[in-house]
């Protein structure tokens, strides 16, 4: 492994970072690799949107000084923006109201693509403001995939860009940022129309995402197995071709977790904390969490825990075929938070129905519940038909909560099947996307929990492993350096 001994400048531009403004993953890692990286000694500056949802004045952002006023263009637009910081983090926020008070991070309005044009704009005229050459831009899926051709185009011209080089990292291939070519205007790209993905054109579309696979110098994905994935025609959703031309290039490194917030030794949330030591403060959570959703605690009957945002991509589909019949026939109790689509909201909202005291639903979100499910749940369904990374697996086997996943991307990645024989494993997971592999799995895993001495050895299995960013981030500096 490559280990970078000098300072690194690392310009990280992101729509999300966790806890002001996040919808998924990506804004874990945008709080914890930069936060990692200035642990090492480089000097990373996140930049994102100063969203409605963020209360400036409760999070002490300051003005920074000299640029409250930012004025630039972007085609026939007059974009003016100030720039805020955060004060105890090198974090900066684009302060533009007409692109950021809106209710929701990303939208389907008219000018979506504007919105992140400007975050990425923003950014880079706060580079020669202030005259802070990065090394590395850090971009982050499709709100940011035209930076790596504008720092070669618009900006090339700039000495303070000579070295740098840009960095794309793919959280979820399905979301590209595919507009009318009529947004090229927008771009300030449009004297490089030509550099633009030419067929894409003529059909009049452009693709942002696309657009960064071309460019960037660099391009990692956020696990090994998902980087292998995404170069095929069943999971490159349109892209693979790009991304098989690109291969040597295209790394998969998995996210990391933050062990401050997510371990049972150091969960400020959870009512009662635990160790390896001592598991059976573990069960005082379960009966906590059974309590708190409506169920009552059983004794020795295995709690499944969901949470989860409800989309078709997170296996849900599959689950009408599986868990009525297995709630039928098995001992066991379900728990789910989440919300998304109206199908699965309603299909959770029956199971409650149909099962009480057995099946809990409680729809929306809350941090508060999505730690007690960790801490207190025995088993952790993600049957996801894809998966990128994957967090809450990896939070689970922390917690000794045992997962239960299709066989895919990160969680290909981070789950072992579990083999009563030799001890070794992690959990339970199906190879074959359907509801037979899914039965099968939940019901080897139902089974296991009562080999009580065996089910303790596979919890300690889990909570043994090492998923934290002292192991992740230098992965990115090896990345970095090869850059």
């Amino acid at each position: 492994m490559v280990y970078i001994r000098a300072p690194v400048n690392v310009l990280y531009v992101t729509s999300e970072i966790a806890p002001f403004a996040k919808t998924g993953g990506l804004a874990d890692v945008s709080a914890a690799l930069p936060r990692h990286l200035a642990r090492r000694g480089h000097d990373v500056r996140v930049f994102v949107p100063l969203y409605q949802r963020i209360d400036a004045a409760a999070h002490r952002l300051q003005p920074v000084t000299g640029l409250e006023e930012l004025d630039f263009g972007l085609g026939a637009h007059a974009v003016r923006v100030s720039i805020l910081r955060a004060p105890d983090a090198p974090i900066y926020f684009v302060r533009c109201p007409s692109c950021y008070d809106r209710p929701s991070i990303y939208t389907s309005d008219s000018d979506e693509h504007l919105r992140f044009l400007v975050l990425s704009r923003a950014a880079l005229e706060y580079c020669q403001r202030v005259r802070f050459a990065p090394d590395v831009v850090h971009c982050h899926d499709w709100p940011t995939g035209l930076l790596p051709l504008t720092i070669k185009t618009s900006y090339g011209w700039d000495q303070l860009f000579a070295r740098t080089k840009t960095l794309l990292t793919i959280h979820n291939l399905s979301y590209q940022g595919v507009f009318r070519a009529e947004v090229l205007a927008d771009t300030g790209l449009a004297g490089s129309a030509h550099l633009f993905h030419q067929e894409q054109l003529k059909a009049g579309r452009v693709n942002f995402l696309l657009t960064g696979i071309l460019y960037a110098d660099g391009i990692t994905t956020v696990s090994p197995t998902y980087a292998q994935e995404i170069q095929t025609p069943e999971h490159g959703a349109g892209l693979d071709a790009f991304l098989r031309a690109r291969s040597s290039t295209v790394v998969g490194i998995l996210n990391g977790v933050d062990y401050d917030e997510w371990s049972p030794e150091n969960d400020r949330l959870i009512p009662f904390r635990y160790s390896v030591r001592d598991l059976h403060l573990k069960e005082r959570n379960k009966q906590a969490l059974a309590d708190r959703v409506g169920l009552g605690y059983q004794r020795g009957v295995p709690l499944v825990g969901i949470v989860s945002r409800l989309a078709s991509q997170k296996g849900f589909d599959l689950l009408p075929h599986v868990l009525p019949e297995l709630l039928r026939t098995h001992d066991f109790q379900l728990v789910v938070l989440g919300s998304g689509e109206p199908r699965f909201e309603d299909m959770f909202f029956a199971l409650a129905r149909g099962f009480p005291r057995r099946v809990a639903f409680v729809a929306g979100f809350s941090n508060q519940l999505a730690h007690w499910i960790e801490a207190g749940s025995d088993l952790f369904l993600m049957p996801s038909r894809f998966e990128p990374c994957g967090l809450n697996q990896m939070y689970s086997l922390r917690y000794g909560t045992v997962p239960i996943v299709h066989k895919t991307g990160g969680l290909a990645d981070t789950v072992e099947l579990w083999n009563p024989h030799t001890g070794e494993g992690t959990g339970f997971y199906f190879e074959r996307y359907d509801a037979a592999g899914l039965r099968w799995a939940l019901e080897v895993a139902l089974a296991a929990y009562h080999e009580r001495a065996a089910w303790q050895r596979l919890m300690r299995n889990g909570m043994a492993r090492d998923f934290s960013w002292d192991v992740r981030g230098p992965l990115y500096e090896e990345v970095y350096a090869r850059l």
